[in-house]
């Protein structure tokens, strides 16, 4: 499949932000694994098919990649033997949960090295940057797939997240002491792993030859080893507490309901007054939920003016208690000048989220005279669901006119209302540094 027809691939659709400067890698997620040490806990089913929100866990991973925006397509390798079914599976959730990106479903191997060799075959011949993460972690954010993204942007070949170690870590064999590590140079190494495409194949390549002439070689427990051994310098950004891996079966209460959720509500409501002159200063195309309006009059904003958007990020702060837009994204800060409301909806949800809040259902209703938008209703509300991470049925959108009444009905602008339902977890225990997450 090559990049130039990368739109046939699976799933095919708009990515959820513009992309900028920076290298668009394709995220390969590994589900290929057998989950031996759960099997007597799970009844068989490997950890990366456990049902958590009514998705596997795998699909969670896949969403947060979509979510980020700098995500260009994701190639899933499951185990050979289920391939047909877990592709069927893929399909239907992204019929529910709509990615937004172009997907691959290809075979693992015997070994992770060799799924990771699979995925990496898989890959559109112009991909130049890969992000690999493992479907155990459902846990990660947005903010440490763009961390990672950002240190391969800035020019590193191998960029991995990774945590201090806290604990003493001590050399044991045979059941006693060799000798203790300095515990200020060790770190827990997480996924994702970003790296350079053509200098991991050249590894894997190296190692693959290895194996053929009967060299003996040390296992392989992630990407980053092998770009060691090539002599890669492998940068580190920091990981997160929360991006927990589900291991043992210790690990499954993570999935369980937390017995504290609270019901929040939140409401949000922004306007935006139409440009005489499309070549006006600030004047923006429309846009409503990231979704391009055509033949609309331009919008006068200090970002992109998407009125929808900010409206909904209202709602989620109300949620929240976390103030307003204004208050987080200043229209008198140069940063955010002509910025896609679709980032800023990407940060309010990182921040609401660590508050302990978590959307699940959202009402919205634009009002104006003209555009008439029926005919976009139906991306609206589809892509609104993509970014809050949410199914389309959870997502409603109306559009209504007031009778040539008022700023809207003489055509001077657009205004937008939204009204966010909400589940509250009290974060004590994220706050305390243990994983914890709201089922």
């Amino acid at each position: 499949m090559n990049a130039e027809h990368a739109d046939q691939a699976q799933g095919s659709g708009p990515a959820s932000l513009p992309a900028d400067d920076g290298p668009r890698p394709w995220a390969l997620l590994l589900a290929a694994g057998r989950g031996s040490r759960m099997a007597a806990a799970t009844g068989g089913t490997s950890k990366q098919f456990l049902l958590w929100k009514d998705a596997p866990l795998y699909w969670h991973s896949a969403r947060t990649f979509s979510r980020s925006g700098v995500v260009a397509g994701i190639i899933f390798v499951f185990p050979p033997d289920a391939l047909a079914r877990c592709e069927d599976e893929v399909r239907a959730l992204d019929a529910r949960y709509p990615l937004g990106l172009p997907w691959k479903a290809v075979s693992g191997g015997a070994e992770r090295d060799d799924s990771v060799r699979n995925g990496l075959a898989a890959l559109p011949k112009a991909v130049t940057h890969i992000l690999i993460h493992d479907a155990a972690r459902p846990f990660m954010s947005a903010r440490l797939v763009h961390a990672v993204r950002a240190g391969l942007a800035d020019g590193a070949v191998a960029v991995i997240p990774a945590l201090p170690v806290t604990d003493t870590i001590k050399m044991v064999e045979d059941g006693q002491v060799q000798s203790t590590l300095p515990r200020h140079r060790l770190v827990a190494v997480q996924t994702p792993q970003g790296f350079a495409r053509s200098e991991l194949e050249a590894a894997h390549a190296a190692r693959a030859a290895g194996c053929a002439a009967g060299q003996e070689q040390q296992p392989v427990t992630d990407d980053a080893m092998l770009m060691e051994a090539a002599g890669h310098t492998v940068r580190v950004v920091a990981g997160e507490k929360t991006n927990c891996k589900i291991t043992t079966v210790e690990d499954m209460a993570l999935l369980s309901p937390s017995p504290s959720l609270q019901p929040r509500t939140g409401m949000g409501y922004d306007v935006h007054r139409y440009a005489q002159d499309a070549g006006e200063p600030k004047a923006r195309p429309m846009k409503l939920g990231g979704i391009a309006i055509d033949k609309a009059p331009a919008v006068l904003a200090h970002s992109d003016g998407d009125v929808l958007l900010h409206a909904l990020c209202d709602a989620l702060l109300g949620c929240a208690g976390l103030g307003d837009i204004g208050e987080h994204f200043p229209d008198a800060d140069a940063r955010f000048d002509n910025i896609s409301s679709a980032v800023l909806l990407d940060q309010v949800l990182t921040r609401v989220r660590r508050a302990g809040i978590r959307p699940c259902h959202a009402d919205m209703t634009i009002v104006a005279q003209k555009p008439r938008l029926a005919a976009f209703k139906d991306a609206i509300r589809h892509n609104v669901a993509r970014l809050l991470q949410l199914p389309p049925e959870a997502v409603n959108v109306k559009a209504t006119t007031e009778e040539r009444l008022g700023f809207t009905g003489r055509e001077e602008g657009i205004k937008a209302y939204a009204v966010v339902s909400a589940l509250y977890d009290p974060p004590a225990a994220a706050d305390a540094g243990e994983c914890h997450h709201a089922s």
